[in-house]
């Protein structure tokens, strides 16, 4: 967009810095997957392609299902749709903050523009701050209803803003997913952990350079590896604010 509502500006990049962004992967000569894919090779069923990436796109806006999903089936890249069903259906609960959103019904549209859809959870709440009924229902839930919408399973999660735990991770796992992708901003890598893997965020300070910095292999830390000790203080910090306030949105 190029006048996104404020709270989702940072995350957002122009029509115009999009275009450039997609035509820097094409120029890469990496080749896009999806996440069945990278699942697939990291649980030993079989080769990824050389020189890998893989693109997602998180929540559901409104240009999901119409100019992004165009102008990456213009250029040949497939991607993967994690999509937060409380937001998406009419009168659905979510925490997300108003904005233009796509509908859930067009879900479909984005498999027939080469996009593979996941589950974003149906409210968006921070995962590793809810008791466990509440993170069984977001897990449960969101998965159900697409592949309700859809017809087939969904067998991958994104964590909302990327918050996850080893109890989200091992109830994830449970609940039918076969991957969860986390943020974490930085590169993946072959030895990445099933249920929290590695991408990097693109926000709207980003630049055509950085993106190409990054298709090099560049400008990031590579995953694995362990949460330092400020990523676990405000783990423990945003859980005693829910507990006091209720869930909280993630973002």
């Amino acid at each position: 967009m190029d006048d996104p509502p404020a709270w989702i500006a940072e995350f957002t990049v122009t029509p115009r810095q999009f275009a450039a962004h997609l035509d820097a992967v094409v120029a890469s000569g990496r080749t896009p997957v999806t996440i069945s894919a990278v699942a697939a090779h990291l649980a030993g069923r079989g080769p990824l392609p050389p020189r890998p990436v893989l693109l997602t796109f998180d929540d559901g806006f409104a240009d999901l299902a119409g100019p992004t999903a165009e102008a990456l089936a213009e250029r040949g890249l497939p991607a993967t749709a994690y999509l937060t069903t409380g937001a998406l259906a009419p009168g659905g609960r979510c925490l997300l903050p108003p904005a233009p959103m796509m509908a859930l019904r067009r879900a479909a549209e984005l498999e027939r523009h080469g996009m593979e859809v996941g589950s974003h959870t149906v409210t968006h709440a921070q995962l590793d701050t809810l008791p466990a009924r509440d993170l069984a229902y977001e897990l449960r839930v969101s998965k159900a209803v697409l592949e309700d919408v859809l017809g087939h399973p969904v067998r991958h999660l994104a964590y909302p803003h990327g918050y996850n735990s080893p109890r989200v991770r091992a109830m994830a796992a449970r609940a039918g997913y076969e991957t969860a992708t986390a943020v974490r901003h930085a590169l993946s890598s072959d030895r990445d952990e099933r249920y929290r893997i590695a991408r990097l965020i693109v926000r709207r300070g980003h630049t055509v350079a950085d993106v190409e910095g990054w298709l090099t292999g560049c400008g990031a830390r590579v995953a694995p590896y362990r949460d330092g000790p400020r990523t676990v203080a405000w783990r423990w910090y945003r859980r005693a604010r829910a507990a006091v306030r209720g869930p909280v949105f993630a973002g």
